[in-house]
């Protein structure tokens, strides 16, 4: 499948989950196998060289599950407080619209392991910098973000950029 014949996959929803608000909906290509094997190809061809893939709940979950098949990495399930079971590592970071709480398990990743890092929408960056926190608390090093979509005017990029200037970013749309 072509870019065209993917971003036609993603619908906008306005005003979801509050006011002012446009949501990417990406449900209808998670749906189509043809557009979510192009996806995963896409993002892995980024960064071939990590040993793991993570993923950001919940929708991160599946790009890093289809890539960690598609290229035989396994995946780090990132998750929004309390849905592990064992012992984590937590971060608190800024949304669009508000505050949350990530966790990985402090045994995801072994030092000196390599992580290319997967989510569906780069926005304010703020998720993602959270998630590189938690991989590096493991000991393990994120070699770079693949992404769907970038909302390029809410400044992530820059942001995590900022923060993390030797860090590759990957997006396969920037809207």
């Amino acid at each position: 499948m072509n870019k065209d014949e993917l971003r036609a996959l993603i619908r906008d929803i306005p005003d979801y989950p509050s006011p002012g608000i446009l949501f990417r909906d990406i449900t209808p290509l998670l749906r189509d196998g043809n557009a979510l094997t192009a996806v995963a190809e896409l993002m892995s061809a980024e960064d071939k060289s990590a040993n793991l893939i993570a993923g950001i709940e919940a929708r991160g979950f599946f790009f890093a599950a289809a890539i960690g098949v598609q290229s035989k990495r396994g995946v780090i399930p990132i998750r929004k407080k309390g849905k592990l079971p064992h012992d984590v590592h937590r971060q608190e970071y800024g949304l669009e619209y508000g505050q949350d709480v990530i966790e990985i398990h402090k045994d995801a990743a072994k030092a000196g392991e390599t992580v290319l890092l997967v989510d569906d929408v780069l926005a304010t960056g703020g998720t993602l910098a959270a998630a590189i926190k938690l991989i590096r608390a493991t000991g393990a090093k994120v070699t770079s973000i693949g992404v769907l979509l970038e909302i390029a005017a809410l400044g992530g990029r820059a942001k995590l950029k900022a923060e993390f200037p030797d860090l590759e970013i990957h997006a396969i749309f920037i809207v």
